[in-house]
């Protein structure tokens, strides 16, 4: 479960992970992200800690019983052990360790029922008084519930029945004809704020869907999946300025298709966007786990890789187009389709992305001037090479980026 950048254990237990599951066709993403809602936020859980010690501290001062003193060191033992348990789960999960989730369920169990107790004490006691400064505050505690744990609303729904189940309960046994109706009205209030807890519960499920989706779509390409042009360049800068710190390089591998014009004038868009979606899938089907692909529109694509030599990227390049380049079966319609690689490499040909792009994208018209399915190196811009040469002539420029090794691929 991840929450503020730590994960969580998921709780073990039959009892306590079925407390704990969210409500059924909830997306499995979302539904991670609800779970780890159960360990909240630290100064929260810490007022509520004060909040609930209060009235049993209160109470004891008013009417001084054995069992009102029982109840305050219960309330004392279980919201002690809460906070212990809750620190050391964050704690744990920001290392990567497995958090105590099952104790954490069962204590808050504990102190729902805790609740309880206090409310049946205070109405099997007598004081009328006193049962109203017990119940008021538990019922109120139970909206706490409610709004506090409706991302997992079975706990919720668990939690609030111990809470106000031992007051209904005292009430219907005292005998007094106000108690007996409050003994009544509790259970449609328990059932009321069970129910707000599962459609708040919907609610939130359906706005961290939508949220996904338009982040989504915002970072990736709408037709074949992949990283779309602001995505490549943020993570691009994040492994760049990683590549500082730690020396590392990374290959760009510029992408485009050859023939794919022909098969969408002689096939049509629909069939071309079938080809790109069926490229994308062999892109991702090739690179490795962390590597980025993305389609920067049309028929060009990049592959962003980590730690690669340049002979390296060469031979990975030269093997895209071996295994890209081939005739694609679009429902029955035969579509061949070939690729040209331009290559750069940090921090040999940039040290930024517009350096690097720039590179890759200059090499890749070299290998398209040679022909369908070649692979080009771009070269260190000569400036680069010799900060003192003087700047080349008008006639010379028509490309720092010149490709420094060709090869056709078979």
């Amino acid at each position: 479960m991840h929450s503020d950048s730590a994960v969580y254990s998921r709780p073990s237990w039959r009892l306590t992970n079925w407390l704990a599951e969210a409500p059924a066709g909830t997306p499995d993403d979302v539904r991670v992200d609800l779970l780890s809602q159960m360990f909240g936020s630290l100064p929260v859980f810490i007022g509520g800690i004060c909040a609930t010690l209060l009235l049993p501290v209160v109470v004891n001062i008013v009417s001084p019983r054995p069992a009102f003193l029982a109840w305050l060191i219960i309330e004392l033992l279980i919201n002690i052990s809460r906070l212990v348990v809750l620190v050391h789960a964050r704690r744990a999960a920001a290392l990567g360790r497995p958090t105590a989730s099952n104790l954490h369920v069962l204590l808050s169990l504990a102190w729902s029922a805790s609740v309880g107790l206090g409310g049946l004490l205070a109405i099997m006691s007598g004081d009328w008084m006193l049962a109203t400064l017990v119940c008021v505050p538990a019922a109120a505690m139970v909206g706490g519930i409610c709004f506090r744990n409706f991302p997992t609303p079975r706990l919720a729904s668990v939690m609030m029945l111990m809470s106000l189940g031992p007051i209904s309960l005292g009430a219907a046994l005292s005998g007094h004809e106000v108690m007996i109706v409050v003994a009544a009205l509790l259970p449609l209030y328990i059932i009321s704020m069970t129910l707000a807890a599962y459609q708040l519960n919907r609610m939130l499920v359906t706005s961290m869907v939508a949220e996904r989706e338009n982040g989504h779509r915002a970072r990736h390409d709408d037709l074949t999946g992949l990283a779309n042009r602001a995505n490549l360049t943020s993570q691009m800068n994040d492994r760049l300025r990683r590549a500082g710190r730690d020396q590392s390089g990374h290959a760009v591998l510029y992408l485009d298709l050859d023939g794919f014009k022909r098969v969408n004038d002689t096939h049509g868009h629909a069939t071309g966007d079938r080809v790109l979606q069926m490229v994308a899938d062999r892109l991702n089907a090739l690179v490795r786990i962390g590597d980025v692909t993305a389609r920067l529109g049309g028929d060009e694509f990049v592959v962003l890789i980590d730690s690669l030599t340049e002979a390296n990227a060469v031979e990975f390049a030269e093997r895209l187009v071996t295994k890209i380049a081939r005739t694609y079966d679009v429902d029955g319609i035969p579509c061949e389709i070939g690729v040209s690689v331009g290559i750069a490499c940090s921090p040999q040909h940039g040290t930024d992305v517009r350096m690097l792009l720039a590179a890759a994208d200059a090499a890749l018209y070299s290998a398209k001037a040679l022909g369908r399915c070649r692979v080009a190196l771009a070269t260190v811009p000569q400036t680069a090479i010799n900060p003192l040469a003087p700047p080349l002539a008008p006639d010379d420029m028509s490309g720092d980026l010149a490709p420094r090794q060709l090869r056709a691929s078979t």
